[in-house]
Protein backbone atom coordinates (compact mmCIF):
# COMPACT_ATOMS: atom_id res chain seq x y z
CA UNK A 1 0.00 0.00 0.00
CA UNK A 2 1.29 3.48 -0.86
CA UNK A 3 2.06 5.66 2.14
CA UNK A 4 0.43 9.12 2.39
CA UNK A 5 2.54 11.98 1.14
CA UNK A 6 4.54 14.09 3.60
CA UNK A 7 2.60 17.21 2.58
CA UNK A 8 -0.76 15.65 3.29
CA UNK A 9 0.48 14.21 6.55
CA UNK A 10 1.85 17.60 7.59
CA UNK A 11 -1.40 19.46 7.01
CA UNK A 12 -3.56 16.70 8.42
CA UNK A 13 -6.08 17.19 5.59
CA UNK A 14 -6.73 13.91 3.76
CA UNK A 15 -6.82 14.10 -0.05
CA UNK A 16 -9.92 13.10 -1.99
CA UNK A 17 -10.26 10.55 -4.80
CA UNK A 18 -9.59 12.05 -8.22
CA UNK A 19 -12.76 10.42 -9.56
CA UNK A 20 -14.92 10.82 -6.47
CA UNK A 21 -14.19 14.22 -4.85
CA UNK A 22 -16.55 13.45 -1.96
CA UNK A 23 -14.44 10.50 -0.79
CA UNK A 24 -11.37 10.99 1.37
CA UNK A 25 -8.48 8.58 0.88
CA UNK A 26 -4.80 8.20 1.73
CA UNK A 27 -4.23 5.66 -1.05
CA UNK A 28 -2.45 6.81 -4.20
CA UNK A 29 -1.88 5.26 -7.62
CA UNK A 30 1.50 3.56 -7.79
CA UNK A 31 2.13 4.99 -11.29
CA UNK A 32 0.72 8.53 -11.38
CA UNK A 33 0.37 9.24 -7.63
CA UNK A 34 -3.26 10.37 -7.93
CA UNK A 35 -5.40 9.67 -4.84
CA UNK A 36 -7.83 6.77 -5.35
CA UNK A 37 -10.69 5.46 -3.23
CA UNK A 38 -11.38 1.72 -2.70
CA UNK A 39 -13.78 1.63 -5.69
CA UNK A 40 -11.04 2.96 -7.98
CA UNK A 41 -8.22 0.77 -6.70
CA UNK A 42 -6.89 -1.79 -9.18
CA UNK A 43 -4.46 -4.47 -8.03
CA UNK A 44 -0.95 -4.08 -9.42
CA UNK A 45 2.28 -6.02 -9.00
CA UNK A 46 3.13 -3.58 -6.21
CA UNK A 47 0.40 -1.56 -4.52
CA UNK A 48 -2.58 -0.28 -6.50
CA UNK A 49 -3.17 1.65 -9.72
CA UNK A 50 -5.95 3.94 -10.87
CA UNK A 51 -8.33 2.93 -13.71
CA UNK A 52 -6.72 5.41 -16.15
CA UNK A 53 -3.24 3.92 -15.69
CA UNK A 54 -4.56 0.39 -16.02
CA UNK A 55 -6.37 1.31 -19.27
CA UNK A 56 -3.26 2.98 -20.65
CA UNK A 57 -1.11 -0.03 -19.78
CA UNK A 58 -3.52 -2.40 -21.49
CA UNK A 59 -3.33 -0.37 -24.70
CA UNK A 60 0.41 -0.76 -24.88
CA UNK A 61 0.54 -4.41 -23.83
CA UNK A 62 0.33 -7.54 -25.98
CA UNK A 63 -2.47 -9.13 -23.98
CA UNK A 64 -5.11 -7.94 -26.48
CA UNK A 65 -3.17 -9.19 -29.49
CA UNK A 66 -3.71 -12.54 -31.13
CA UNK A 67 -0.77 -14.91 -31.44
CA UNK A 68 0.02 -13.91 -35.03
CA UNK A 69 -1.00 -10.26 -34.94
CA UNK A 70 -4.34 -8.52 -35.09
CA UNK A 71 -6.78 -7.89 -32.30
CA UNK A 72 -7.77 -10.83 -30.13
CA UNK A 73 -11.43 -11.78 -30.57
CA UNK A 74 -13.55 -11.00 -27.53
CA UNK A 75 -15.62 -14.08 -28.40
CA UNK A 76 -13.71 -16.44 -30.74
CA UNK A 77 -16.88 -18.42 -31.40
CA UNK A 78 -18.80 -15.56 -32.98
CA UNK A 79 -17.49 -15.74 -36.57
CA UNK A 80 -18.04 -19.48 -36.76
CA UNK A 81 -21.56 -19.08 -35.40
CA UNK A 82 -22.32 -16.50 -38.09
CA UNK A 83 -20.93 -18.79 -40.81
CA UNK A 84 -22.99 -21.69 -39.49
CA UNK A 85 -26.05 -19.43 -39.52
CA UNK A 86 -25.49 -18.39 -43.15
CA UNK A 87 -25.13 -22.01 -44.24
CA UNK A 88 -28.26 -22.96 -42.30
CA UNK A 89 -30.33 -20.14 -43.85
CA UNK A 90 -29.26 -21.15 -47.38
CA UNK A 91 -30.07 -24.80 -46.66
CA UNK A 92 -33.52 -23.87 -45.35
CA UNK A 93 -34.11 -21.82 -48.50
CA UNK A 94 -33.19 -24.88 -50.61
CA UNK A 95 -35.57 -27.07 -48.61
CA UNK A 96 -38.36 -24.50 -48.91
CA UNK A 97 -37.97 -24.24 -52.71
CA UNK A 98 -38.07 -27.92 -53.57
CA UNK A 99 -35.10 -29.43 -51.74
CA UNK A 100 -33.16 -31.61 -54.23
CA UNK A 101 -35.20 -30.11 -57.08
CA UNK A 102 -34.70 -26.54 -55.88
CA UNK A 103 -33.90 -23.97 -58.53
CA UNK A 104 -31.26 -22.55 -56.18
CA UNK A 105 -28.94 -25.54 -56.67
CA UNK A 106 -27.82 -24.80 -60.23
CA UNK A 107 -27.91 -21.05 -59.57
CA UNK A 108 -25.72 -21.08 -56.44
CA UNK A 109 -23.77 -24.28 -57.04
CA UNK A 110 -20.50 -24.28 -58.96
CA UNK A 111 -21.04 -25.18 -62.63
CA UNK A 112 -17.77 -24.75 -64.58
CA UNK A 113 -19.53 -24.46 -67.93
CA UNK A 114 -23.21 -23.75 -68.60
CA UNK A 115 -25.65 -26.63 -68.67
CA UNK A 116 -29.19 -27.15 -69.89
CA UNK A 117 -31.49 -28.07 -67.05
CA UNK A 118 -34.30 -30.43 -67.96
CA UNK A 119 -37.78 -29.27 -67.12
CA UNK A 120 -39.04 -32.85 -66.86
CA UNK A 121 -36.24 -34.37 -64.82
CA UNK A 122 -34.15 -33.57 -61.75
CA UNK A 123 -30.86 -34.14 -63.57
CA UNK A 124 -28.74 -32.35 -66.16
CA UNK A 125 -28.17 -33.28 -69.79
CA UNK A 126 -24.67 -33.33 -71.25
CA UNK A 127 -23.75 -29.98 -72.77
CA UNK A 128 -24.14 -31.04 -76.42
CA UNK A 129 -27.65 -32.38 -75.87
CA UNK A 130 -28.45 -29.47 -73.56
CA UNK A 131 -27.62 -26.91 -76.19
CA UNK A 132 -30.03 -28.63 -78.59
CA UNK A 133 -32.82 -28.76 -76.01
CA UNK A 134 -32.33 -25.11 -75.12
CA UNK A 135 -32.50 -23.96 -78.72
CA UNK A 136 -35.90 -25.50 -79.47
CA UNK A 137 -37.69 -22.34 -78.39
CA UNK A 138 -40.90 -22.62 -76.41
CA UNK A 139 -41.25 -26.26 -77.34
CA UNK A 140 -37.91 -27.26 -75.84
CA UNK A 141 -37.52 -29.49 -72.82
CA UNK A 142 -34.98 -27.44 -70.92
CA UNK A 143 -33.63 -24.02 -70.02
CA UNK A 144 -30.06 -22.83 -69.92
CA UNK A 145 -28.25 -22.58 -66.58
CA UNK A 146 -25.11 -20.44 -66.85
CA UNK A 147 -21.79 -21.57 -65.40
CA UNK A 148 -18.64 -19.76 -64.33
CA UNK A 149 -17.37 -19.74 -67.92
CA UNK A 150 -20.61 -17.99 -68.94
CA UNK A 151 -20.11 -15.17 -66.43
CA UNK A 152 -21.65 -16.68 -63.27
CA UNK A 153 -18.52 -15.89 -61.24
CA UNK A 154 -20.56 -15.61 -58.05
CA UNK A 155 -20.79 -19.41 -58.02
CA UNK A 156 -17.14 -19.57 -56.90
CA UNK A 157 -18.29 -18.11 -53.56
CA UNK A 158 -21.98 -19.01 -53.23
CA UNK A 159 -21.26 -22.71 -53.77
CA UNK A 160 -19.35 -22.64 -50.46
CA UNK A 161 -22.59 -21.93 -48.57
CA UNK A 162 -24.89 -24.32 -50.45
CA UNK A 163 -25.90 -27.77 -49.16
CA UNK A 164 -28.71 -30.14 -50.09
CA UNK A 165 -28.38 -33.36 -48.09
CA UNK A 166 -28.85 -32.94 -44.34
CA UNK A 167 -25.86 -35.17 -43.53
CA UNK A 168 -23.69 -32.94 -45.70
CA UNK A 169 -24.47 -29.70 -43.90
CA UNK A 170 -24.47 -31.45 -40.50
CA UNK A 171 -20.97 -32.89 -40.91
CA UNK A 172 -19.53 -29.66 -42.31
CA UNK A 173 -21.05 -27.47 -39.61
CA UNK A 174 -19.89 -29.85 -36.89
CA UNK A 175 -16.31 -29.57 -38.13
CA UNK A 176 -16.65 -25.78 -38.37
CA UNK A 177 -18.05 -25.60 -34.83
CA UNK A 178 -15.14 -27.69 -33.49
CA UNK A 179 -12.25 -26.11 -35.40
CA UNK A 180 -13.36 -22.55 -36.07
CA UNK A 181 -13.28 -21.08 -32.54
CA UNK A 182 -9.84 -22.59 -31.87
CA UNK A 183 -8.40 -21.03 -35.00
CA UNK A 184 -10.05 -17.65 -34.43
CA UNK A 185 -8.62 -17.56 -30.90
CA UNK A 186 -5.14 -17.97 -32.38
CA UNK A 187 -5.48 -15.88 -35.55
CA UNK A 188 -7.94 -13.16 -34.62
CA UNK A 189 -11.21 -12.51 -36.42
CA UNK A 190 -9.93 -10.88 -39.62
CA UNK A 191 -7.23 -13.45 -40.34
CA UNK A 192 -9.57 -16.32 -39.50
CA UNK A 193 -12.22 -15.02 -41.89
CA UNK A 194 -9.56 -14.58 -44.59
CA UNK A 195 -8.49 -18.19 -43.98
CA UNK A 196 -12.04 -19.50 -44.34
CA UNK A 197 -12.92 -17.57 -47.49
CA UNK A 198 -9.60 -18.08 -49.27
CA UNK A 199 -9.68 -21.81 -48.49
CA UNK A 200 -13.18 -22.04 -49.91
CA UNK A 201 -12.12 -20.14 -53.02
CA UNK A 202 -9.09 -22.40 -53.46
CA UNK A 203 -11.43 -25.38 -53.32
CA UNK A 204 -13.67 -23.79 -55.96
CA UNK A 205 -10.67 -23.13 -58.22
CA UNK A 206 -9.60 -26.77 -57.92
CA UNK A 207 -13.12 -27.86 -58.88
CA UNK A 208 -13.09 -25.47 -61.83
CA UNK A 209 -9.87 -27.04 -63.15
CA UNK A 210 -10.24 -30.70 -62.18
CA UNK A 211 -13.96 -31.49 -62.32
CA UNK A 212 -16.21 -32.28 -65.27
CA UNK A 213 -17.22 -28.98 -66.95
CA UNK A 214 -20.95 -29.76 -66.84
CA UNK A 215 -21.20 -31.00 -63.26
CA UNK A 216 -22.57 -29.13 -60.27
CA UNK A 217 -20.49 -28.91 -57.07
CA UNK A 218 -21.55 -27.38 -53.77
CA UNK A 219 -20.77 -27.45 -50.05
CA UNK A 220 -18.52 -25.82 -47.47
CA UNK A 221 -16.08 -28.73 -47.57
CA UNK A 222 -13.34 -26.75 -49.33
CA UNK A 223 -13.33 -24.15 -46.55
CA UNK A 224 -13.62 -26.84 -43.85
CA UNK A 225 -10.65 -28.74 -45.24
CA UNK A 226 -8.83 -25.42 -45.30
CA UNK A 227 -9.34 -25.25 -41.53
CA UNK A 228 -7.85 -28.72 -41.22
CA UNK A 229 -4.82 -27.67 -43.26
CA UNK A 230 -4.37 -24.49 -41.23
CA UNK A 231 -4.71 -26.34 -37.94
CA UNK A 232 -2.01 -28.79 -38.99
CA UNK A 233 0.41 -26.00 -39.99
CA UNK A 234 -0.09 -24.03 -36.78
CA UNK A 235 0.06 -27.15 -34.61
CA UNK A 236 3.34 -28.11 -36.29
CA UNK A 237 4.78 -24.64 -35.70
CA UNK A 238 3.98 -24.63 -31.98
CA UNK A 239 4.72 -28.37 -31.67
CA UNK A 240 1.24 -29.18 -30.44
CA UNK A 241 -0.41 -32.59 -30.39
CA UNK A 242 -2.42 -33.27 -33.57
CA UNK A 243 -4.22 -36.27 -32.11
CA UNK A 244 -7.02 -34.02 -30.85
CA UNK A 245 -8.33 -33.64 -34.41
CA UNK A 246 -6.79 -36.77 -35.89
CA UNK A 247 -9.96 -38.83 -35.61
CA UNK A 248 -12.12 -36.10 -37.14
CA UNK A 249 -9.71 -35.65 -40.03
CA UNK A 250 -9.53 -39.43 -40.57
CA UNK A 251 -13.33 -39.67 -40.78
CA UNK A 252 -13.49 -36.82 -43.30
CA UNK A 253 -10.73 -38.32 -45.44
CA UNK A 254 -12.56 -41.67 -45.43
CA UNK A 255 -15.76 -39.96 -46.56
CA UNK A 256 -13.85 -38.13 -49.30
CA UNK A 257 -12.67 -41.28 -51.03
CA UNK A 258 -15.23 -43.89 -49.92
CA UNK A 259 -18.54 -42.11 -50.50
CA UNK A 260 -19.66 -41.60 -54.11
CA UNK A 261 -20.21 -38.12 -55.54
CA UNK A 262 -17.88 -36.43 -53.04
CA UNK A 263 -15.75 -33.66 -54.56
CA UNK A 264 -12.21 -34.70 -53.76
CA UNK A 265 -11.15 -31.81 -55.98
CA UNK A 266 -12.71 -29.27 -53.63
CA UNK A 267 -11.26 -31.02 -50.59
CA UNK A 268 -7.79 -31.06 -52.14
CA UNK A 269 -7.90 -27.40 -53.12
CA UNK A 270 -9.25 -26.41 -49.72
CA UNK A 271 -6.68 -28.22 -47.61
CA UNK A 272 -3.77 -26.96 -49.73
CA UNK A 273 -5.18 -23.43 -49.71
CA UNK A 274 -5.72 -23.46 -45.95
CA UNK A 275 -2.20 -24.72 -45.31
CA UNK A 276 -0.72 -21.98 -47.51
CA UNK A 277 -2.78 -19.24 -45.84
CA UNK A 278 -1.78 -20.47 -42.39
CA UNK A 279 1.88 -20.61 -43.41
CA UNK A 280 1.73 -17.01 -44.67
CA UNK A 281 0.14 -15.84 -41.42
CA UNK A 282 2.13 -17.95 -38.95
CA UNK A 283 5.61 -17.65 -40.48
CA UNK A 284 5.54 -13.93 -41.30
CA UNK A 285 8.48 -12.14 -39.61
CA UNK A 286 7.45 -10.42 -36.38
CA UNK A 287 9.10 -7.11 -37.29
CA UNK A 288 6.88 -6.55 -40.34
CA UNK A 289 4.20 -9.14 -39.65
CA UNK A 290 1.06 -7.28 -40.73
CA UNK A 291 2.58 -5.97 -43.96
CA UNK A 292 3.97 -9.36 -44.95
CA UNK A 293 0.72 -11.13 -44.09
CA UNK A 294 -1.36 -8.66 -46.10
CA UNK A 295 0.99 -8.87 -49.09
CA UNK A 296 1.11 -12.66 -48.95
CA UNK A 297 -2.65 -13.14 -48.73
CA UNK A 298 -3.22 -10.59 -51.49
CA UNK A 299 -0.71 -12.39 -53.72
CA UNK A 300 -2.43 -15.73 -53.03
CA UNK A 301 -5.81 -14.23 -53.93
CA UNK A 302 -4.31 -12.81 -57.14
CA UNK A 303 -2.97 -16.25 -58.10
CA UNK A 304 -6.40 -17.80 -57.57
CA UNK A 305 -8.06 -15.12 -59.71
CA UNK A 306 -5.49 -15.63 -62.49
CA UNK A 307 -6.22 -19.37 -62.43
CA UNK A 308 -9.94 -18.61 -62.70
CA UNK A 309 -9.36 -16.31 -65.66
CA UNK A 310 -7.18 -18.84 -67.51
CA UNK A 311 -9.67 -21.67 -66.94
CA UNK A 312 -12.65 -19.56 -67.98
CA UNK A 313 -10.87 -18.63 -71.19
CA UNK A 314 -10.19 -22.31 -71.90
CA UNK A 315 -13.79 -23.38 -71.21
CA UNK A 316 -15.22 -20.54 -73.27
Amino acid sequence: MTEPSEGAAATGVPPTCYRHPDRETWIRCQRCDKPICPDCMRDAAVGFQCPDCVKQANKGSRQNRAMYGGERSADPRLTSYVLVGINAVVWLAVVATGWNRSDLIPRLGLVPRGTCESLSSSGYYPTAVGERLCTLGTGGDGHWVPGVADGALWQLVTSQFLHVEIWHIASNMLALWLLGPQLEAVLGRTRYLALYLLSGLAGSVAVLWLSAPGGVTYGASGAIYGLFGAYAVIAHKVRADLRSIGALLAVNLFITFAVPNISWQGHLGGIVGGALVAAIVAYAPVARRTVVQAAGLTAFLAVLLVLVAVRVAALS
